[in-house]
C-alpha cells in the first residue's frame, strides 16, 4: 500500500471541503431568503426557520458531502487537490456505510482525527471505527 497520509494534508483537504459545503450552504440558504422575502409570508417563515437551523444542519450536509465523494471517487475535491485517498483499511474501495460512519464522526467529533498523530498508520479514530486509512496517491 502507499504511503500514509498525514496531519497537514488530510486538515488542508478537509477545510478545503468544510468551505465548499457551507459557502454553497450558505448561497443556498441566502437565495432562498431572497426568494421568500417575495414569496409570501408563509414562505419567510419557513426561510427564517431554515436560516436559523443552518449552522446546526451544516455538519450533516458536511458528511453526506464527503460520504458520497468517499463512495463514489475516494476522495474528496479538497482531497484530490492535497492528492491523498482514503480506502478500507485493507486498501480497496470504501463501502457507503463505512463511509458515512467516517463522514459522521469527522464532522461531529472532529477532535477524534488528531489520534493519527500517534499512530503508526496515521489512522484517526473515524478511521479506525470505519476501519479506513487516507493515503497518499502517486
Amino acid at each position: 500500500m502507499s504511503r500514509y497520509a498525514g496531519l497537514v494534508s488530510r486538515t488542508l483537504a478537509y477545510l478545503i471541503d468544510a468551505l465548499t459545503v457551507a459557502m454553497v450552504a450558505g448561497v443556498a440558504v441566502t437565495t432562498l431568503g431572497l426568494v421568500a422575502s417575495v414569496v409570501g409570508a408563509e414562505a419567510r417563515e419557513a426561510a427564517r426557520w431554515i436560516f436559523s437551523s443552518y449552522l446546526v444542519f451544516l455538519p450533516a450536509l458536511l458528511a453526506v458531502y464527503c460520504a458520497l465523494f468517499w463512495t463514489l471517487a475516494g476522495r474528496t475535491p479538497g482531497m484530490a487537490v492535497l492528492g491523498v485517498r482514503v480506502v478500507r483499511a485493507d486498501g480497496g474501495p470504501v463501502r457507503w456505510l463505512a463511509a458515512l460512519v467516517r463522514a459522521l464522526l469527522l464532522a461531529y467529533f472532529p477532535i477524534g482525527a488528531l489520534w493519527l498523530i500517534v499512530d503508526r498508520r496515521h489512522q484517526g479514530l473515524p478511521d479506525k471505527i470505519a476501519m479506513t486509512a487516507v493515503i497518499r496517491e502517486g
